[in-house]
């Protein structure tokens, strides 16, 4: 072993000797991956079921009584029928319902006949999620309800029959637990260096450890290191906790997939180490670590807003963000099991981040030695 080697992997092993004696350092990097994926994971949850839907079906015919049992059937809506029509006026008023469904007396009449039978579903629009969500249910339901009717005369020969790839009940669970891993470990990863590194800024280690003979490159990697290593292991926690408790598939490479969380780990890590050169003050690295580490993650990642539906400039923004990078591998690998050929543009975002964060922190490391 060199020289350099066993300089890194001495300064290595004095940062793990003090990750074992700090009992927070601990704890977060621990517990906060499982309490976050396990709560979140269950609390956010993107599926619209039991929606209340007033009914008034003013045909009372078979093909309007099918349509209701087809929609609750489903799930997605309970339906409760409204008897007269000043009842439905006070419903739409007082906005208690999400939905108010109105099938007019001619309903059978021009379904019987092949012509287009209509009724009108009023929807509150003040959830705009839930209101887009219940017009494509009830979509649904009206195509279910309009080929078992058809069944019941006559078989049928053609249609249409729709299959989900990847995510074939569409469970959003198997779309938000990937990318919470995204947001929690790089979060955490960030948090953990800028800390750590920054409280010895405050006592004045640092410096110290700055006066010897040892390279900056030697004291940021050797930094890193114990700090990967812990990171890493949450990243096969947080793993675990997909596959076993939210039953996600895994269908992708699992070298592919922890390769990409050693690029994003190491880039991350780097970034915690630059704030806390810069910042000095475990505070102030703090509120640094959930600026620039936690709102981009939400933001400018695509877990929250779909990346294409920002305006240009933004989508440029985000490819400035490793989380987006990497959320786009880990849904790929989890669901759709996509190569590194399909992957290889986000795969080189992320070592590009990596080299780039470790420069700057040890170039910082070189130049700024004095507050």
């Amino acid at each position: 072993m060199n020289t350099r080697a066993k300089h890194i992997m001495a300064i290595a092993s004095k940062e793990a000797k003090h990750i074992k004696r700090d009992i927070f350092t601990l704890s977060v990097a621990l517990v906060l991956p499982m309490v976050f994926v396990v709560f979140f994971g269950f609390v956010i949850n993107l599926d619209y079921h039991h929606i209340p839907l007033s009914v008034r079906d003013n045909d009372q015919s078979h093909t309007s009584r099918e349509l209701l049992t087809q929609a609750s059937a489903a799930g997605y809506f309970d339906v409760i029928s409204v008897h007269s029509p000043l009842e439905a006026e006070q419903i739409l008023l007082k906005n208690r319902m999400r939905g108010l469904l109105i099938i007019p007396p001619s309903f059978h009449e021009a379904f019987a006949k092949g012509d287009a039978a209509h009724a009108q579903l009023l929807i509150d629009g003040t959830d705009n999620t839930m209101a887009a969500l219940s017009s494509t249910y009830m979509q649904g339901i009206v195509q279910t309800t309009q080929q078992a009717l058809l069944a019941e005369h006559e078989p049928i020969t053609s249609m249409i029959r729709t299959r989900y790839l990847f995510n074939p009940e569409l469970n959003s669970r198997w779309f938000i637990v990937p990318a919470l891993s995204t947001i929690i470990i790089g979060f955490l990863a960030i948090i953990l260096t800028a800390l750590t590194v920054a409280k010895e800024w405050e006592n004045g280690s640092m410096e110290l450890m700055l006066s010897t003979p040892l390279r900056p490159v030697e004291i940021v990697v050797g930094k890193l290191l114990p700090y990967f290593a812990l990171s890493f292991f949450d990243v096969l926690l947080v793993f675990a906790l997909a596959l076993l408790v939210f039953h996600i598939p895994f269908r992708g490479s699992f070298v592919l997939y922890l390769t990409a969380c050693m690029f994003y780990i190491m880039g991350a890590l780097a970034l915690g180490l630059l704030i806390s050169v810069i910042t000095r003050q475990q505070q102030a690295a703090i509120q640094f670590g959930f600026a620039i580490g936690l709102l981009p993650s939400m933001m400018f990642s695509g877990f929250v807003f779909p990346i294409e539906n920002m305006p240009l400039f933004f989508q440029y923004v985000t490819m400035l963000f490793p989380q987006r990078w990497f959320l786009q591998i880990s849904r790929a690998l989890f669901l759709s099991g996509s190569g590194f050929i399909d992957l290889i543009g986000p795969f080189i975002a992320l070592l590009l981040f990596m080299v780039g964060m470790v420069t700057l922190a040890v170039q910082n490391f070189k130049t700024d030695v004095e507050p």
